[in-house]
């Protein structure tokens, strides 16, 4: 977003300032990941003076909970998006179909945006409200519950035992989310985005012959 001229402060009705100082920690997650989310540069990109973002964030954690949220919930759109381009076809096709989109949408949404990748799952809280509409995508549900109604989907089709259901997202989340990581920041950030691509997909296939297996 456009930074104001040093010294203009601009004008906003009740709930705008909120919404742009959101807008403005966002930006920063983005550029720098969760640490660069600093309530005095949101003020300063927005144009107020500080004491005016206190109405609305009480502190850094404050709007750090609430970039967060926004990330989970671009998260979420970007997994709706690879969800939306399956085909309809038989239930067994389709469950496929949706876990390998969680997957892929979700590596390469730490591949495209690593900032608010990291800004997603860096929070204070647990999996409290995991399908809250501050971290959903267009489909109204968040990561966690796209991959958890995945997962139902294979049970619904007897591809995977019901008694190996419970818990089963942590397995697959547990799997996938450690690649995102080694592909942004760790001994894998120089792999060629093609052949991490290829290996996501790999990793996916390991995940779903785990959860299949007889």
């Amino acid at each position: 977003m456009t930074t104001p001229a040093e010294g203009q402060r601009q004008n906003y009705h009740h709930g705008d300032l909120m919404q742009a100082l959101l807008a403005a920690g966002v930006d920063l997650a983005r550029e720098g990941g969760p640490d660069a989310v600093v309530l005095r540069e949101a003020t300063r990109r927005v144009g107020v003076s500080p004491n005016a973002a206190y109405r609305h964030f009480a502190d850094r954690d404050a709007l750090l909970d609430a970039v967060s949220d926004a990330a989970l919930a671009q998260l979420a759109t970007a997994i709706d998006a690879h969800f939306d381009a399956i085909a309809p076809g038989d239930a067994e096709t389709v469950a496929r179909a949706h876990l390998r989109a969680v997957g892929t949408g979700y590596v390469a949404f730490a591949q495209d945006e690593p900032g608010l990748f990291r800004a997603a799952f860096f929070v204070p809280a647990d999996l409290h409200n995991p399908g809250t509409a501050a971290r959903s995508g267009p489909s109204g549900r968040s990561p966690f519950v796209l991959l958890a109604d995945a997962l139902d989907e294979f049970v619904a089709c007897g591809i995977m035992p019901s008694a190996r259901r419970p818990q089963a997202e942590f397995l697959a989340w547990s799997a996938v989310h450690g690649f995102a990581l080694l592909v942004i920041d760790g001994p894998l950030r120089a792999l060629p985005r093609g052949q991490a691509d290829a290996v996501t997909q790999r990793v996916i296939d390991m995940v779903e012959a785990g959860l299949t297996a007889p």
